[in-house]
């Protein structure tokens, strides 16, 4: 709902607090920029390989055959709590936005990825599939960085997948702003896990999570992917829901 409120007004104040989100690293532009969701009147999620128009339909079809051997109902590619198009470097490129309310959001995510107990054929191929993408773009964010990294199918799905995914979209010559937003004092959620009082305690929690996958100086670095900016960014915000 905080994204999902985050988005909600007139398209000059959205705009305006997605470009404050990533300064001074981007800029929204209310009069040409679209983005999901679009607040209470279209509350839907993106998905780079399925929503249009952030990727171009011969982008989406690469990108999903790309993390998919087998393309069939059962099988998933990520959502992101917010997508949005915007100038980075003085090209048109995407935010991509994973949000946490409280801590437990983050800390559930250290385990790999979940696999059925008898997989069918095509699952097992998407699952070592994933596994390869994921081992393709951290081989590659370690080269780009000058850092060794360890994204990973079977630890930190969540955080390898979605760095795996940026730099997906990178390679396609599309400048990405990666950010892990944390909503700071979602207090309603205590009941299921610790709220966040400051930006300090949420970035804490984050580079706690992601050190075993890359180095903190990562976070905040804009690498160069063939040429292309790729920015990993944590921010937090405070959204009331009422």
């Amino acid at each position: 709902m905080r994204c999902v409120l985050f988005t909600e007004g007139e398209r000059e104040d959205v705009a305006r607090r997605l470009t404050a989100l990533v300064a001074p690293h981007a800029v929204v532009d209310p009069s040409r920029h679209v983005w999901a969701p679009k607040g209470l009147s279209d509350p839907t999620e993106g998905k780079l390989g399925n929503t249009a128009p952030f990727l171009s339909s011969f982008q989406r079809e690469e990108i999903s055959n790309w993390w998919l051997a087998v393309r069939h109902v059962a099988a998933n590619t990520p959502n992101w709590d917010i997508i949005s198009q915007a100038t980075i470097g003085g090209r048109e490129g995407l935010i991509l936005v994973e949000a946490k309310a409280h801590d437990q959001e983050l800390v559930k995510e250290e385990s790999g990825k979940r696999t059925e107990p008898n997989p069918s054929a095509s699952s097992a191929s998407n699952h070592e599939r994933i596994g390869t993408c994921i081992e393709e773009a951290s081989r590659s964010l370690s080269s780009a960085s000058g850092v060794a990294w360890n994204l990973s199918r079977d630890s930190h799905y969540q955080l390898s997948n979605r760095f795996a995914w940026s730099w997906k979209v990178t390679t396609m010559g599309i400048p990405v702003i990666l950010v892990y937003l944390g909503f700071l004092k979602a207090d309603e959620m205590k009941d299921r896990g610790i709220p966040f009082d400051n930006h300090e305690q949420w970035k804490q929690l984050v580079e706690s999570q992601s050190q075993d996958l890359f180095p903190n100086t990562v976070w905040s670095k804009t690498m160069g992917v063939n040429g292309v900016q790729f920015i990993p960014l944590i921010r937090s915000v405070t959204q009331s829901i009422v």
